[in-house]
């Protein structure tokens, strides 16, 4: 199995990455603005892309505050099915390190190398975000 990884420093609290990466609020302002997150584990998230042309469903299995967000892909994307995106959140020089990994890819396609590219862009914005540069978010509609 495959899986992407990031590694980013943010010069923020671990409690304000987590915001960003656990919240509809804080999801909407690096990622999609059609970002829906509960806020309890076995929960749901959603995320539309393209007026919802593209929407990506997930269940919350973990939330560890401000340490830990853990979701499974439903769907729709085919190759996203099944995947794990994982978010862990430590204090480090006065501010945070976030670790972001997408694992269980079936296999390395073109598709894991695209997620690989654009993954990395959007740690570039949610590190704006939380350090208060207010990036907006990727996909607006």
């Amino acid at each position: 199995m495959s899986e992407i990884r990031h590694l980013i420093s943010i010069e923020a609290p671990p409690e304000k990455v987590y915001a960003a990466v656990a919240t509809s609020a804080g999801l909407a302002s690096w990622w999609t603005a059609d970002s829906k997150a509960d806020k309890v584990a076995g929960g749901n998230a959603s995320f539309g892309f393209d007026n919802k042309s593209v929407i990506f469903r997930m269940t919350i299995e973990k939330l560890d505050p401000p340490a830990l967000v853990v979701w499974k892909c439903l769907g729709d994307n085919p190759e996203w099915v099944g995947t794990t995106l994982s978010w862990s959140i430590e204090p480090a020089d006065g501010g945070s390190r976030l670790r972001f990994t997408q694992s269980g890819w079936k296999s390395m396609t073109d598709m894991v190398a695209t997620c690989n590219s654009t993954w990395g862009e959007l740690m570039y914005r949610l590190k704006a975000h939380a350090e208060g540069k207010n990036p907006g978010p990727h996909w607006r509609d």
